[in-house]
């Protein structure tokens, strides 16, 4: 099969025009609340600038800081409509974690029940991060079992148990992401580092995980969105 070339891949627009389509299917009321934000910046910059006498200055700038806020609240229903689309799928607590970029390793599915409960495992400056999602006691209990378990291999680093849901105590999947990022950071990269060594070696001794019916954690993706 040939290889696409640079031009055959989607460039910035087709990413956005993409976004733009699945946000639309979501929240239909997306595009009055973004281009109506937009519209609303551009009138009050070019007004003041009528009233100070110069609108072609203010002008410009209005059409400019509208269209940054335009895609700004695009961008925030956007990452909002996506998180709706998977929320209450295996693996969607996953597609939250994959976005969390660099110094984070991300593990989907480091443990795995018939019944689709999870544990998703991190490991960052606040050491490791586990993530339960699935029946509130399965997910509970296959917590405690996963936070043993990487505790045999790095008894002295940080573990933090994070339980997806909406009841007490738990993590609503719209919060995960912030979640995890404001943990205190107590690690240096190279901890962190040796950290990873010896998960990816309790990894290797792990027999074959029952593979969750959906969509498979790693398959599924957050829209990327420009804001300006």
């Amino acid at each position: 099969m040939a290889k696409k070339t640079p031009s055959d891949r989607p460039g910035r627009f087709g990413q956005l025009r993409a976004a733009w389509t699945m946000t639309r299917k979501v929240d239909p009321r997306m595009p009055l609340f973004a281009i109506g934000a937009g519209l609303g910046v551009f009138a009050v910059l070019l007004g003041l600038g009528f009233v100070i006498g110069n609108p072609w200055t203010f002008g410009i700038l209005g059409l400019t800081a509208g269209v940054v806020t335009g895609l700004f609240v695009f961008g925030r229903r956007a990452q909002t409509a996506a998180l709706r689309s998977v929320e209450g799928q295996p693996g969607a607590a996953a597609s939250v974690l994959t976005t969390l970029g660099k110094g984070w390793t991300v593990s989907p599915a480091v443990a795995v029940t018939k019944g689709q409960d999870l544990v998703h495992r991190v490991t960052g400056r606040p050491g490791i991060v586990l993530v339960a999602e699935g029946r509130p006691t399965s997910a509970t209990n296959l917590l405690t079992a996963e936070r043993r378990r990487v505790q045999r291999v790095a008894p002295d680093a940080p573990v933090h148990e994070i339980l997806m849901g909406d009841g007490e105590g738990q993590v609503p999947l719209r919060k995960l992401h912030r979640t995890v990022i404001r943990l205190p950071r107590v690690l240096r990269p190279a901890d962190v580092t040796e950290l990873n060594y010896r998960l990816k070696a309790l990894d290797s001794q792990r027999g074959q995980l029952p593979v969750p019916k959906g969509p498979l954690p790693k398959n599924v993706r957050m829209p990327k969105v420009q804001k300006g």
